[in-house]
């Protein structure tokens, strides 16, 4: 699969609200599928699973099966990637845009004596 691939089905992933809560649940431990459907009572267990199907091939939920239990196991990294790649440049062009505005603004006159 293509980088562009991956990052295609993260951006699917994370397009719906559901999937970006669940990530939400998982964000401070693991769960199991079973703890994930509880916190999601207007769901079926079978479109759970489906959203997290969606979460697993896009590689944001990584499952570790115990006996018959189901972990799921939030995988921050593709949103990092994401991050680092169009997150991170903007918002360092954003801070710095804001900072020469600042200096603009201030100017000499207007800066306080030491």
């Amino acid at each position: 699969m293509s980088t562009g691939d991956k990052i295609e089905r993260v951006f699917k992933a994370l397009a719906a609200e559901i999937r970006r809560t669940m990530l939400d649940a998982l964000k401070d431990r693991p769960q199991t599928t079973g703890a994930l459907c509880a916190h999601f009572p207007a769901l079926d267990r079978c479109t759970v699973m489906q959203h997290l199907k969606v979460l697993e091939e896009a590689e944001l939920v990584i499952v570790q099966r115990k006996g018959r239990e189901r972990w799921n196991h939030l995988n921050p990294l593709p949103i990092k990637h994401i991050h680092d790649r169009w997150i991170g440049p903007y918002a360092a062009n954003a801070v710095a845009l804001l900072d020469r505005l600042k200096t603009d603004l201030e100017g000499p006159e207007r800066r306080p004596l030491p």
